[in-house]
């Protein structure tokens, strides 16, 4: 009686239910993966961006209102960028240089005002923001960029995608 019993159930599902969730399951769960995945990458990318602006706000501000217009100096500019990312939990000791494209300085400016010896951060002041094109003088600022690497792995065999994310920020002096 049992048997013809247990036989009625089985044969009624067939167990495909069983077949389909173990194809459906691990691809749901490779998708929430990669969802939490990249939203973190976004997440550092968004990070070290803000930390960038901040540098270059830092780059652009006058170190004394009253007693002339210093620029602040690179070492300031990479404080500043290493305090934010440690405020938001990112190791600024993974920060690797990155080279932006050969900045256009203002006149009047030698052309190797770029510094890249504090904490792999490459800030270059007096450079052309706005296009030699536009009208209007050329407005001149500050540029801070570095890059951040950033890896993740799915649990397939892999060795993993690494990234290497950019932040280069550009910001007008003030007047």
């Amino acid at each position: 009686m049992k048997a013809s019993r247990w036989k009625k159930i089985t044969a009624a599902t067939g167990g495909s239910e069983i077949a389909e969730a173990a194809l459906v399951l691990p691809l749901a769960f490779l998708l929430l993966l990669a969802i939490y995945w990249f939203g973190r990458a976004f997440n550092v990318y968004a990070t070290i961006n803000h930390a960038a602006r901040e540098g270059a706000r830092v780059g652009v501000a006058s170190s004394c209102g009253n007693c002339g217009n210093a620029a602040s100096s690179p070492a300031a500019v990479a404080v500043a960028v290493t305090t934010t990312l440690q405020a938001s939990a990112i190791d600024p000791t993974k920060i690797s240089l990155y080279a932006p494209p050969s900045p256009i300085f203002c006149s009047g400016t030698a052309s190797s005002n770029c510094d890249n010896s504090h904490s792999n951060i490459t800030v270059c002041s007096q450079v052309q923001l706005t296009p030699a094109t536009s009208p209007g003088p050329p407005v001149c600022g500050v540029s801070v960029s570095f890059q951040y690497p950033y890896s993740f792995s799915l649990p397939y065999p892999t060795n993993g995608v690494n990234l290497a994310l950019k932040a280069d920020v550009q910001m007008g002096a003030e007047n």
